[in-house]
């Protein structure tokens, strides 16, 4: 479904990534893992069109997308979440989803006209909140949410595009011990019920175990390994690069 092809990028003489060839499969949830600074942002950054490759390319289900820029991406399947939430704190909670679903389908951007009127529009929004457990928290600003709530409505956003791959940039970030396991079960779903892939950075081992078909281990911008947990764990050259350091 999506694949990398001696993807790298440099800045000057360094390579933040590095010769990168990497493969997910329909309906396959692949764990990146490494310390800060090994480049799995950038990696991410490279796969959705944010940062143009040195070398390398992409493709999403067989067609290159090494040129093409984000929205192009977007409108291919591809969809993505960031580090830090973004969600427009000012409108509710389904004004937001509604938003979303209009963008992917072309509609009009005005909340008060359309969004309003379009009952296909009001139902994809409603499923989407549906699907991460928000649906009781519609009405409320999106600014008002906790963390981990805010972390769901950002894979609401995510599905109201209706993508084939999504890449996950550290959900777990800022979200209390607490608010985990229901976000682990969003997250799950995602794969469990859709056949959608599902490309996820994370520093939670733990997490990343529980929900990773495979695992692939970046080290220096390089992908060290990628194999399945139990392979990777148990990998010499992974376990010399990584024991006793935060992944």
């Amino acid at each position: 479904m999506l694949a990398t092809r001696g993807l790298t990028w440099r800045i000057g003489e360094v390579a933040i990534v590095d010769n990168v060839y990497l493969d997910l499969a329909p309906g396959e949830f692949l764990g990146v893992i490494g310390p800060n600074g090994a480049g799995k942002t950038s990696l991410f950054n490279l796969i959705t069109g944010l940062r143009r490759p040195t070398e390398g390319r992409i493709t999403l289900d067989s067609e290159d997308v090494t040129t093409l820029p984000p929205h192009r991406r977007a409108r291919l399947g591809l969809g993505r979440t960031f580090q830090a939430s973004s969600v427009f704190g000012s409108l509710t909670v389904r004004e937001n989803v509604r938003l979303a679903v209009q963008a992917h389908r072309g509609g009009s951007m005005k909340l008060w006209r359309r969004a309003a009127a379009d009952r296909e529009v009001a139902a994809a929004a409603d499923a989407a909140l549906d699907r991460v457990g928000l649906h009781h928290r519609g009405a409320a600003l999106a600014g008002t949410l906790a963390h981990g709530e805010k972390r769901k409505l950002e894979i609401a956003l995510l599905l109201a595009g209706e993508p084939r791959v999504m890449l996950l940039d550290e959900p777990m970030a800022g979200v209390s011990a607490e608010d985990v396991p229901e976000l682990v079960d969003v997250i799950r779903s995602l794969t469990s019920d859709s056949g959608r892939s599902v490309l996820m950075v994370e520093h939670h081992m733990d997490v990343i175990l529980e929900l990773a078909d495979r695992i692939a281990v970046m080290h220096h911008g390089a992908l060290l390994a990628c194999d399945t947990p139990d392979t990777v764990m148990a990998n010499a050259t992974v376990q010399e690069a990584y024991l006793g350091e935060s992944l």
